[in-house]
């Protein structure tokens, strides 16, 4: 119990005292995180809307496959990107292994599933003739289409939530392909991992402390947009 005081007030002074490395760790947190949710918003919502709208032959298991995906494990997303992105590896001449651009791909990938999956159980979820309905009225597919989105805004702002919530805590991966090299890829969730390795447990409390400070910032800005298109 006392080390919990312990990192609870450590964490405190890091804030209080506008550490530069903290702020630094928890900036970079939140440009990785934040620009991958943006990235799997874009390709989750498209996909999954598509998806939800068309009827095609093996639906069922495309379906199966948007769902599973919604569980990846983040380190075999990272085992995958690394190959991948390996000196000898298909995009190596990209050269941006253990880098926060290889972090931003990783964790798009582990988003976009999840942002895919609560966007296509969105539309879905909407009354089957509200579509025909919108067309009668003379609007055209693209129309059609933002029109159901607009009305799906609810749970795809909880699919950006559960995106951001997703990546933000996420370890496996951003540690396997970026290295957690201190003042260029270290974020909040490797500094923790490193610092409970050297035994610096106050720190690392103290640093999970701050990951959940920042997560519920980020939900409470999130949740007040979505109450507010909550008519009830």
């Amino acid at each position: 119990m006392e080390l919990i005081l312990q990192g609870i007030t450590k964490a405190f002074e890091l804030i209080l005292a506008f550490d530069p490395e903290v702020l630094g760790i928890t900036w970079l947190s939140l440009k990785i995180s934040g620009t991958a949710t943006f990235i799997s918003l874009f390709i989750g919502v498209s996909i999954g809307t598509a998806v939800a709208l068309n009827d095609f032959f093996g639906k069922r298991v495309v379906i199966s496959l948007i769902n599973t995906g919604m569980g990846l494990p983040p380190v075999v997303v990272g085992l995958f990107v690394m190959i991948f992105i390996w000196r000898s590896g298909p995009l190596g001449f990209l050269e941006i292994l253990y880098t926060p651009y290889a972090m931003i791909i990783a964790q798009a990938i582990i988003a976009t599933p999840i942002v895919m999956g609560i966007s296509l159980a969105a539309i879905q979820n909407l009354p089957p003739h509200l579509r025909l309905q919108i067309l009668s009225l003379g609007a055209s597919r693209l129309q059609m289409v933002w029109v159901l989105v607009k009305e799906s805004r609810l749970p795809l702002l909880a699919a950006v939530m559960a995106g951001f919530g997703g990546v933000i805590s996420e370890v496996g991966a951003s540690i396997m392909v970026g290295g957690n090299i201190k003042g260029y890829s270290r974020v909040l969730t490797t500094a923790t991992v490193m610092e409970s390795g050297k035994g610096n447990f106050d720190i690392a409390i103290a640093l999970g402390i701050i990951l959940l400070i920042l997560a519920f910032l980020i939900n409470l800005m999130l949740t007040q947009i979505q109450q507010r298109q909550n008519p009830r």
